[in-house]
């Protein structure tokens, strides 16, 4: 599988930080608009609907049209880890369904001074075949400005 890592210091606290991550509306904020986020349903690990923060076993239905080119890509997240600890925090959520033929982004949070240090790591494999490799260059190219906004934009949302 391919990796993808990108860390970002936040001038906020990690209450703060991991609060504002830990909602559907934290995703839809750090989402570039040129990705044409659509979240359709979000269910929560008991099943209800619209969960106010996203606990391992939140279910998040969604797709995607990068671009506005070609038709929209379905992407179901499941939440599959969710931990706090004394100055650190994560959650790590898989694909379950989408244009990846592997997805796992673990999200990980660490207390430092006044601010907190986000790390995304993102281990990924694209389909297999000539799928696989007409979209390996967007997968490179588009993760690294994507991550690079939803980092821009958190510090602009926080500090």
């Amino acid at each position: 599988m391919s990796q993808y890592k990108r860390s970002v210091r936040v001038d906020a606290p990690l209450d703060e930080v991991w609060e504002f991550h830990s909602r559907i509306s934290g995703l839809e904020a750090l989402t570039p608009n040129w990705m044409h986020l659509e979240v359709e349903s979000v269910t929560g690990p008991d099943g209800d609907p619209d969960p106010d923060i996203l606990e391992a076993g939140a279910r998040i239905e969604s797709s995607v049209r990068p671009f506005e080119v070609g038709p929209r890509q379905r992407w179901t997240s499941v939440i599959v880890d969710r931990e706090e600890g004394d100055g650190t925090a994560m959650f790590r959520d898989t694909m379950e369904d989408g244009p990846f033929a592997e997805w796992e982004h673990t999200h990980s949070f660490f207390a430092d001074g006044d601010g907190t240090v986000v790390r995304d790591n993102v281990e990924y494999a694209l389909p297999p075949g000539g799928i696989g490799r007409a979209v390996s260059p967007l997968a490179v190219v588009g993760l690294e400005p994507m991550f690079r906004f939803r980092h821009r934009k958190t510090r602009e949302l926080l500090e």
